[in-house]
């Protein structure tokens, strides 16, 4: 989510916009544009880029685990499938 600051400067930005004759009306306008982008990307559904890093890493990790487990099953299904043949050779002979 985006912190306070940020959105602080956003509202600033849009009061410096304001020629100075209509301060007393930008303040107003400053604490309101606050309000209402708080509200509005409090509804978003937004992660910072810290953890959206921090999902990545996670997912890059998951899949190198998901990837050797699927080797190993491999693997292993093929060992098993030798057995199986070994077995029936030995049980026809």
């Amino acid at each position: 989510m985006l912190n306070a600051k940020k959105i602080e400067d956003i509202a600033r930005q849009v009061t410096d916009s304001i020629p100075p004759g209509l301060k007393t009306i930008a303040n107003d306008l400053e604490d309101k544009t606050k309000t209402v982008l708080q509200r509005k990307l409090s509804q978003l559904d937004v992660v910072t880029r810290e953890e959206f890093d921090v999902q990545t890493q996670v997912l890059i990790k998951t899949r190198a685990q998901l990837s050797m487990l699927e080797n190993k099953i491999a693997e292993l299904e093929e060992r098993l499938q030798e057995k199986q043949l070994a077995e029936k050779e030995v049980s026809e002979d």
